[in-house]
């Protein structure tokens, strides 16, 4: 399987560090990044056509995906 995109230290330049910390720190956050990576790696499988899914099914993973980057991106802000 090919790099999957939108991996957080990627969408978040320069603070991959202060991920890791607020994963190791907050059992909140680390949730929500364990949330996001394994519907990040769904939407990857579903685009590549590894797992096929419904258009509608793949919109809705997409959805969750963006609504979990954005509590990410308020926590990441806030730190």
């Amino acid at each position: 399987m090919s790099n999957t995109p939108h991996e957080l230290a990627d969408d978040f330049p320069g603070r991959a560090d202060k991920i890791h910390a607020l994963k190791q720190e907050d059992a909140h956050f680390a949730k929500l990044a364990d949330a996001y990576h394994e519907i990040n790696r769904a939407v990857h499988r579903a685009e590549t056509g590894v797992e096929p899914v419904s258009e509608q099914a793949e919109q809705e993973m997409r959805r969750k995906r963006m609504g979990l980057k954005d509590q990410i991106a308020g926590i990441l802000s806030k730190a």
